[in-house]
């Protein structure tokens, strides 16, 4: 079980795999070349996907790869985590303890930001400028204007447009040290820290040896796993590992026309050099207009088009490309 705790778990939600630790993020991508794809986004922005952290979704193939890969003697090896029957019901003395360490979270934070608005307000370097100072003054006028008539028993509204116009203050036209209440309570309220870490840390997440699988066959039997389970699904991983084993990294090919984007190292610093198609078998036949199709696609993207057949009785992968040449 001291094992177990060093493994990378691949905690498994209705069959999908999920890594929630930094940590074996970085280890499954820097040792073992798997890259998955960060899912998780903050509340305040859920509309957004140019910037998504934790946790990484792995493709069935790289979970397959990652749990046939480990044997006892590793200790960064994959295992396979029920993750719904890994947490229990929680009692109220580690509810208790839990809201005191958010509580203490959320003072660190607070006194992080004062701090930092302490050392901006230091920071007399930038002065106003006369646009700031005139949107300044047009505002204090405005506001008097509407106290005087709020004082009278007058609708302020009734004034219309005989306020000047309130222009807020530019980021960078504001001085140092005179933020107002509102932008103060705008920049903490809308300020998220989000610690490195998971729930492996709560007192009611429990991985035992009830609910974590060293193989791929026993993940099976407790119903919580089911890849590969057909002939192509098999394909696909073994075509999967081939590739691997040469060095390539692989991501999803939906958006190019294939499986697989191969990339010659890791996605971060390289462009793919094919977009993989897997077929069953190294006899299955191809219509003439998807090999046109797959090699001007190929071709346009600046890739290869791989077409990877998997024999499944000598457990080997045959490559054969296609790219578009000109004629004449």
């Amino acid at each position: 079980m001291a094992a177990d705790l060093q493994r990378i778990r691949l905690r498994i939600s209705n069959k999908k795999a999920y890594i929630w630790d930094v940590d074996d993020i970085s280890t499954v991508r820097s040792k073992h070349h798997i890259c998955g794809i960060l899912t998780g986004t903050l509340p305040h922005l859920s509309q957004q996907n140019a910037f998504l952290g934790i946790p990484l979704v792995l493709m069935p193939e790289e979970v397959v790869l990652l749990v046939e890969n480990g044997f006892p003697l590793h200790l960064e090896y994959a295992i396979l985590v029920d993750d719904p029957h890994a947490h229990h019901q929680p009692n109220l003395e580690q509810l208790e303890k839990w809201n005191v360490e958010q509580q203490e979270v959320i003072k660190q934070q607070i006194a992080v930001l004062e701090a930092k608005g302490a050392k901006e307000s230091t920071n007399t370097g930038r002065a106003m400028s006369a646009e700031a100072l005139r949107k300044r003054q047009a505002r204090e006028e405005n506001r008097a204007a509407k106290e005087k008539l709020l004082q009278a028993g007058g609708d302020p509204e009734s004034l219309g447009g005989l306020l000047a116009p309130e222009v807020s203050l530019e980021a960078g036209s504001r001085p140092q040290g005179q933020d107002t209440p509102e932008s103060k309570t705008l920049s903490s309220g809308h300020t998220v820290v989000i610690p490195a870490s998971s729930t492996s840390s709560l007192d009611w997440y429990d991985p035992n040896a009830s609910c974590s699988y060293t193989t791929i066959a026993a993940a099976k039997a407790a119903g919580i796993w089911d890849y590969p389970s057909t002939l192509q699904e098999r394909a696909k991983c073994g075509v999967f590992r081939s590739l691997w084993e040469q060095g390539y990294f692989m991501g999803g090919g939906i958006k190019f026309g294939g499986d697989y984007l191969v990339y010659p190292g890791d996605p971060l610093r390289y462009h793919s050099h094919f977009a993989a198609s897997v077929l069953d078998s190294p006899l299955s036949s191809l219509r003439t207009m998807e090999i046109v199709a797959h090699g001007r696609l190929g071709t346009a993207t600046k890739k290869a088009h791989l077409l990877c057949g998997w024999d499944d009785e000598k457990k080997d992968v045959s490559y054969l490309t296609i790219e578009w040449a000109g004629f004449g």
